[in-house]
């Protein structure tokens, strides 16, 4: 009985190895070497499949726009790996603007056609262009649609065969090594999806102004909805002095504001210049009696401005792209009107 649970062991022990030994065989370089080239040559059929691309894309798009403009939704179908593409191509129009809901096809055949009204233009994803389920679904879904367009890596299949457009996603290799797992094929089918949501953006004119309206929670949404004169420090928060005035008058405005640059103008109230924290520290090491020079003499002419209107987010743009910690806002007239500090920033979430 012992010996006969040794042998059992032995056999498992043996069996759980031999599978993977070659594994083990791998260095990490052998790895990587792997992986760069199941990406290569995903990479290469994307490239294939851009180059396919014909009058039928042009044709797909316009008609995208149409059912959209006529107050119609688009309708997208697939069956496993072709409805996870499908759903995540749904989530892809809908952020950008265009109406869009996943069908399911056995939920379809079941009383969920009802979700195709009058007038929808259907999308029918499937790489084989054969899946029973989908074929199934394609008379009836006919019936309702305005048109039938078919992504498909088949163009001669029963499905592309009853589609009034057809678009071609086929590649000559899977990035899988056993040519069984869909790889490059499900990622040329979801690069056109991505491709056909894109244009059709473009085309409708669809501003960064309308996806922040569809984007209003979270960081995202802060980012495109913020503008600079919510965010800039006005009143008494703002320490703005006249050119004529001493440095240490200066620097005690800015200690009373607890802001790291001055904003300093012109008897007109227009811009002359600022004063940060940076530029006394600079003079004070030259100059220990500092603070009785005007501080016209010290302050950064002709600074980096943006306007009050702008998005919050040009602010960090500027605010990195010029390694500074302090932005002068202006109005229309080019006269200041606040100031944004780094900290600012942080303090609104959009760091």
């Amino acid at each position: 009985m012992s010996k006969r649970l040794n042998d059992r062991q032995r056999i498992t022990r043996l069996t759980w190895i031999d599978p993977h030994a070659h594994l083990s065989q791998c260095s990490g370089v052998d790895l990587i070497a792997k992986g760069r080239k199941i990406l290569g040559i995903e990479a290469e059929q994307l490239l294939k499949l851009a180059e396919r691309l014909d009058e039928s894309f042009i044709r797909v798009v316009q008609a995208l726009e149409e059912t959209l403009t006529e107050g119609r939704k688009i309708v997208v179908i697939g069956v496993g790996k072709s409805e996870n593409i499908g759903n995540k191509f749904v989530a892809t129009l809908n952020s950008t603007g265009a109406t869009a809901v996943s069908l399911s096809c056995q939920n379809a055949l079941h009383g969920d056609l009802g979700l195709i009204s009058i007038g929808d233009l259907v999308i029918a994803l499937s790489y084989s262009g054969e899946t029973s389920e989908l074929i199934s679904l394609l008379p009836h879904a006919k019936k309702r649609a305005s048109l039938v367009i078919a992504i498909t890596g088949a163009p001669s299949s029963t499905l592309a065969k009853h589609s009034d457009l057809v678009l071609d996603t086929h590649v000559e290799e899977e990035a899988c090594p056993l040519q069984l797992a869909p790889t490059s094929s499900s990622t040329n089918m979801l690069g056109l999806c991505d491709a056909l949501a894109m244009v059709l953006l473009e085309k409708r004119g669809f501003r960064q102004e309308d996806f922040a309206e569809l984007h209003p929670g979270g960081s995202l949404g802060k980012h495109l909805l913020t503008r600079v004169s919510d965010i800039m420090r006005t009143g008494t928060a703002l320490a703005k002095v006249p050119q004529n005035a001493l440095i240490q008058d200066t620097v005690l405005a800015m200690l009373e504001c607890r802001a790291g640059a001055a904003v300093i103008t012109n008897s007109d109230d227009s811009l002359a210049g600022i004063f940060t924290h940076g530029d006394f520290v600079r003079a004070y090491q030259t100059n220990r009696e500092i603070g009785d020079c005007a501080v016209a003499e010290h302050m950064t002419i002709v600074p980096i401005v943006v306007h009050e209107n702008d998005l919050a987010v040009e602010v960090v743009r500027i605010l990195r792209e010029n390694r500074i910690d302090d932005l002068i806002v202006v109005n229309e007239d080019q006269q200041p009107v606040g100031l944004v500090d780094v900290q600012d920033l942080s303090r609104h979430g959009l760091t």
